[in-house]
């Protein structure tokens, strides 16, 4: 299967990131680490598989989150997010 297949955009990543952070975090937007582009979360690339959720730079590809969910705890990555701004 082509992996482009398998993306959704960033809104398919809304319920996880709400049970994580509580609150819809669709329109908070991150600057990429490696090309600091600005985007929405709901415009990163989803990727959604067994495995967990990886979110990835559309202007670059770069992966700026990961999250797996193991015996009811998330583990989450973001070390391709510079800076994360949330408006609440």
């Amino acid at each position: 299967m082509d992996p482009l297949d398998m993306r959704l955009d960033g809104n398919a990543a809304a319920g996880l990131l709400m049970d994580i952070f509580g609150h819809e975090m669709t329109a908070d937007v991150t600057i990429c680490g490696a090309c600091r582009a600005e985007n929405p979360i709901g415009r990163l690339h989803v990727y959604a598989h067994g495995m967990g959720t990886v979110m990835r730079c559309p202007n670059c590809g770069t992966m700026q989150m990961k999250v797996a969910q193991i015996r009811g705890r998330y583990f989450v990555e973001a070390r391709g997010v510079r800076t994360l701004r949330v408006s609440r």
